[in-house]
């Protein structure tokens, strides 16, 4: 990082290499500026105690409470000298709940003469369950003694106690003691906002903020910190992201407009329905974009089933028309396969350029995919590089070196999230120019998401399903508390396959994995049962349905390490209704598109996100009928998992189950590439809940990048960037 030398000196040097080497190793932490940015998760007042209540399970948890009771007890113990063992239970209090400590051993000791009843103190350690009740074992613990008033107010400053996201390594109270001891360089803290925009909003300035938020003396410094933080990320960020804007605005890229009376107008003469209002506006924006001379980047975001394929169809189309080539990249094969059927099928005629039969505006479409013969693949890298191939739908293969195109004027990105910045970047390398680039995202993403992680795009949104679709019924099936509801569900499957239609079994394993002796031996308790034991997976149920609830019917497997030719005839097989039930694993989870399929069976569900859950359900209800999707769970109700699953059931509107799925995943590193919760450059912002302070940074951030693209006036702004994009994150938002 590249901040003033206070803030860059390295941890080792000021607290001593043993600390500096588990700051680094656990939390990440290398320098002082890092260690004044590792901010209190929350704060306790010295006369108030925590929620004993609300202890997350197996994570590792720092409270504030008064021991109510302690008892030293002996057990026979063959471990133990002359046989006899020692066990201290402590239990503490909170005035709402209790919590009980254990010491065994040589450890009991020490907490045996200090922890007695009356005694307040910080305790931290893994929180477990032993008997039904939630435990500490072996916590390690900070006395706050009423006597010993200048060590207490030195470390914890005040009424409010700090308690810091902490490791098994390093407690709370030890990050606290660390931060006060680099406390003083806050000081020289460079600030990142602009004079004008901190003073027009009121906020504190950065040194200011960083002394409040880890020695705050009222609630109020806490609140004047936060904003002041929430701030800096925000504003950082969207520069970044208005940066990036900037710079794509200055390329240059070929304007494309479909000609009159060219493929787009012979394409949509044969639709046989009409295009939604959505699909209508959608397109004119994207046909906009495509007619500008810089290239287009828009991100087309739609509910399951919305029509995005069709409005992406009708943009390449209008890219051949105006004489260039257009490639659609999807994540496996299976996808690959199935737009290639789906898009020849609905251009008919008019995807048989240069053949006997085709239409006079025709063009050809070409599949590649790693699987291919070889001769396949030789002709199509040829239809490619003359120009012959106006449409190519393809997998990561379009992405090799040999694969040359004539004049590549469009990308389509089916299934962003699936896909690396570099095989973005080098598809879009391919073009004489920067091609124009179009991604689809079908996992709905909540407005500030977007404007965070991809606000260098601009958002198109389909929220109508196209006319004819059916509504989804979604039940949670809870197998362990009421088996005979599964018995039932297998009822509902076949009573849908009578009725002539088909369904999917989704399990989250395949089941040809080499088990681990090592994790089979142990017996798992049966509290640890249903969390425990391997997912459910695809070959074991499709053997126990053969033979058991679903006997006489057709099923048939689809799992990701099926030859490719071999995957290709199952979904043929399940397309043409010969086949009525499919047992699959996620490989059906997007563009999969059979109308016939009503019902869909989803095998411990709690496996999977809540994204996931509702891409899988949108397979069904593609036709007249309605379609019916059963959550197979053995999860208990009071558990996290099975609120999901309910929340999953009791809702369609995939832009408000995304909230939900952000709420209880955290937003991952918004830059980087780690989709998940545990890594995120916000340490202070919350995506969902500072919806307002992300639309007005990302505001302010445009005017002050129009004004000064480098950043040459704003010298602390340009420090704090540096520290923000680390070298991988630099190239992410590069290539994005």
């Amino acid at each position: 990082m590249d901040l003033v030398p206070a803030l860059e000196e390295p941890l080792k040097k000021v607290l001593g290499p043993a600390t500096a080497k588990v700051m680094a190793e656990h939390l990440g932490l290398h320098t002082v500026g890092d260690l004044l940015h590792h901010y209190p998760r929350r704060y306790e007042e010295r006369g108030q105690l925590t929620h004993l209540a609300d202890l997350p399970l197996d994570e590792h948890a720092t409270v504030v409470a008064q021991v109510a009771d302690a008892r030293l007890l002996t057990f026979s113990s063959p471990k133990a000298p002359r046989g006899k063992g020692q066990r201290l239970e402590v239990t503490i209090t909170d005035g709402s709940g209790q919590l009980k400590l254990v010491f065994f051993g040589n450890g009991v000791h020490k907490p045996h003469k200090e922890l007695l009843p009356g005694t307040r103190a910080l305790f931290a350690g893994k929180v477990s369950v032993f008997n039904r009740r939630l435990q500490l074992a072996h916590p390690a613990y900070e006395l706050l003694r009423g006597d010993d008033v200048t060590e207490t107010v030195d470390t914890w400053a005040g009424a409010l106690i700090p308690l810091y996201p902490a490791t098994a390594k390093l407690e709370s109270w030890k990050i606290a003691k660390a931060v006060q001891t680099v406390l003083p360089s806050a000081q020289e803290a460079t600030d990142p906002l602009p004079e004008s925009l901190r003073a027009g909003r009121g906020l504190v300035p950065l040194p200011e903020a960083l002394l409040k938020i880890h020695r705050p003396h009222t609630k109020a410094d806490i609140e004047d910190a936060r904003s002041r933080l929430k701030w800096d990320e925000a504003f950082v960020l969207q520069v970044a992201l208005a940066r990036r804007r900037h710079a794509d605005a200055q390329l240059p890229a070929v304007a494309r407009r479909p000609k009159k009376d060219g493929l787009l107008s012979a394409f949509d003469a044969k639709l046989p329905f009409t295009l939604t209002e959505g699909q209508q506006k959608v397109s004119k924006e994207i046909f906009d974009d495509l007619a500008t001379e810089h290239p287009m980047h828009r991100l087309l975001q739609g509910e399951v089933g919305s029509g995005k394929t069709m409005v992406a169809l009708r943009a390449m189309l209008a890219v051949v028309d105006a004489g260039g080539q257009a490639a659609m990249l999807a994540p496996t094969e299976v996808l690959a396969q199935q737009h290639h059927r789906s898009i020849t099928e609905m251009m008919g005629e008019l995807a048989e350029g240069g053949m006997l039969g085709g239409a006079e505006d025709s063009t050809k479409v070409v599949l590649l995919t790693g699987s291919m013969g070889t001769a396949t693949r030789r002709q199509a890298l040829l239809d490619l590089v003359t120009g012959e191939a106006g449409l190519v739908i393809g997998t990561h293969a379009l992405i090799e070196d040999k694969v040359q195109f004539h004049d590549l004027g469009l990308v389509v990105v089916d299934e962003q999230h699936r896909f690396g910045v570099e095989q973005r970047d080098a598809l879009r390398g391919k073009g004489k120019q920067p091609p124009h680039l179009l991604v689809m995202t079908a996992t709905p993403i909540p407005r500030t998401v977007a404007m965070t992680v991809f606000g260098d795009l601009e958002t198109s949104v389909l929220d109508q399903l196209p006319a004819g679709r059916s509504p989804i019924a979604s039940h949670v099936v809870p197998a362990a508390d009421k088996p005979h509801f599964l018995s039932r569900a297998w009822e509902r499957v076949r009573e849908e396959v009578s009725n002539g239609h088909q369904a999917y079994v989704v399990c989250p394993r395949i089941g040809d994995e080499d088990e681990d002796p090592k994790k089979s031996r142990k017996k798992p308790s049966p509290e640890d049962e249903a969390e425990k034991r391997p997912p459910l997976a695809v070959l074991d149920i499709a053997g126990q349905l053969g033979k058991g609830p679903l006997q006489g019917l057709k099923v048939e497997v689809l799992h990701g390490r099926m030859p490719p030719d071999d995957k290709d005839a199952v979904m043929r097989r399940f397309a043409a209704g010969e086949t009525d039930v499919l047992v699959a694993t996620t490989v059906i989870e997007v563009g999969v598109n059979v109308p016939n399929a009503t019902a869909m069976v989803i095998m411990d569900a709690d496996r999977f996100g809540v994204s996931q859950l509702h891409q899988l359900r949108g397979r069904v209800g593609r036709g007249s009928a309605a379609g019916l999707c059963l959550l197979v769970t053995e999860m208990p109700e009071a558990s996290p998992a099975r609120q999901r699953l309910t929340a999953v059931a009791s809702t369609l509107d995939g832009f408000e189950l995304s909230r939900i799925d952000l709420e209880q995943r955290r937003e991952g590193d918004v830059l980087g590439q780690a989709q998940s919760g545990a890594r995120t450059s916000l340490r202070m912002l919350a995506v969902i809940d500072d919806e307002e302070i992300i639309a007005e940074a990302r505001e302010e951030a445009s005017a002050v990048v129009a004004a000064d693209p480098d950043l040459d006036h704003l010298p602390g702004l340009r420090t704090a960037l540096q520290a923000l994009l680390d070298e991988e994150r630099e190239q992410y938002l590069e290539k994005g």
